[in-house]
């Protein structure tokens, strides 16, 4: 199994002159930091794919050890052709999350043990700004994105590729827009029957995208109450 970590953006929502993932959670370490040591755990460093775009040379001197993939087109795409730039030099189970989640790590079980292809969700009241989901009554996932009306949650930007699945997935991202969301290349396969993607809800675990500052700060305040004596955020 591989992970990928799409950092190539430039986050222009949260107005941060430095690449997002390397925001600073508490005591110096960061976004990319955490995901990095919660996934080397499930995966082994080795396994690990970065993407990178947007300041690329910052994040590289930062996690020096890391596998990257560089989106020279990082300015006029999205995460579908961030995502494709991994996946065409991978050929195995993939988990892949956005660069600017915060999660517990216990999440990551829920998608290593899953027997198909599969979308973390949370199932709450949404807002215009995430990527929301409707669900068929086996709990596989029809609609996705942020269109979606009245959702029943929010998918958390934690996903599983399986590897039966992934020549699909890897040509749907060719086929979709420059400026896609890879949830687009899911909806559309779901809809054409061509790929089972199950939700899976992380329950009362914590994740939280980080987009805003206000979502920086409830991510503190949650690191705040935990126990974390051993440097692990």
């Amino acid at each position: 199994m591989k992970a990928v970590i799409l950092a190539a953006g430039m986050g222009t929502r949260f107005g941060t002159l430095i690449p997002k993932p390397l925001t600073s959670l508490k005591n110096e370490k960061t976004i990319l930091d955490s995901q990095i040591t919660k996934l080397s755990k499930v995966e082994g460093l080795d396994n690990i794919f970065i993407v990178v775009g947007y300041k690329k040379e910052i994040i590289m001197e930062a996690h020096p050890e890391g596998i990257f993939v560089y989106n020279d087109a990082y300015a006029h795409t999205n995460t579908a052709k961030s995502l494709l730039t991994a996946l065409e030099k991978i050929n195995d189970d993939v988990i892949w999350l956005n660069g600017d989640v915060y999660f517990d790590s216990a999440i990551l079980d829920l998608l290593v043990n899953s027997d198909t292809s599969a979308c973390l969700v949370d199932t709450k009241k949404c807002g215009d700004e995430e990527i929301k989901y409707k669900q068929t009554d086996q709990g596989f996932i029809k609609e996705l994105s942020k269109e979606v009306k009245e959702g029943v949650g929010e998918a958390v930007g934690i996903n599983l590729i399986k590897q039966k699945d992934l020549d699909n997935f890897v040509s749907e991202l060719r086929n979709v827009g420059q400026k896609d969301y890879f949830e687009k290349a899911l909806e559309n396969l779901t809809l054409s029957g061509k790929l089972n993607l199950r939700a899976i809800n992380i329950g009362n675990y914590y994740c939280k995208e980080i987009d805003f500052e206000q979502d920086l700060l409830e991510v503190q305040n949650y690191i705040n109450t935990l126990d974390t004596k051993n440097g692990e955020i």
